[in-house]
């Protein structure tokens, strides 16, 4: 399967080899409010589930891992693929931008998505700026629905359609 690369930015599927960035990426301390933590072996499962995409964002030319992503639904029957997880370690460079429209373009234009969505926590304020200036609508709020170290937070669950999609200026 083909990815989808920008000139500073690349996706690529996740292999054994990347497991390490990708455990101390969603375990450090800017990134850990924000993102469920899975062991490594739940990684590792995921690269072998084919209803999941788990990629890794290179900056290029060089290559260097900067993020990764994880996509749900690939064989979803009502075309409705899930952002389960982008999270990226070189913060302020624009790469979650940049990342977030190569998911958008994967997700559209080679999955045959007619739904994109994602749900993150109410409080991700600078997540949330990005996916509304990405084009994502805000559809609702699941209240209290995550349990974490003892107290419940919510989330808000975002998407964009296909259509919507194709009305976004091209880059």
């Amino acid at each position: 399967m083909h990815f989808p690369s920008s000139s500073r930015l690349a996706l690529r599927r996740t292999v054994e080899e990347d497991l390490d960035f990708v455990v101390a990426a969603e375990t450090h301390a800017e990134n850990r409010p924000y993102v469920f933590q899975w062991p490594r072996d739940r990684h590792r499962a995921a690269l072998a589930n084919g209803d999941l995409r788990h990629l890794i964002l290179d900056a290029l030319p060089e290559k260097r891992p900067v993020g990764y992503a994880i996509l749900a639904g690939i064989h979803d029957a009502h075309r409705s693929v899930e952002l389960m997880r982008i999270v990226v370690t070189a913060k302020r460079q624009g790469y979650g931008r940049e990342g977030v429209r190569l998911i958008q373009e994967l997700a559209f234009d080679f999955l045959g998505a007619h739904r994109l969505w994602l749900d993150m926590r109410t409080y991700n304020d600078q997540a949330r700026a990005l996916y509304r200036a990405a084009g994502f609508a805000e559809e609702g709020v699941l209240r209290d629905c995550v349990l974490v170290d003892g107290i419940f937070y919510s989330n808000v669950i975002m998407s964009m359609l296909e259509e919507e999609y194709r009305q976004l200026p091209k880059k």
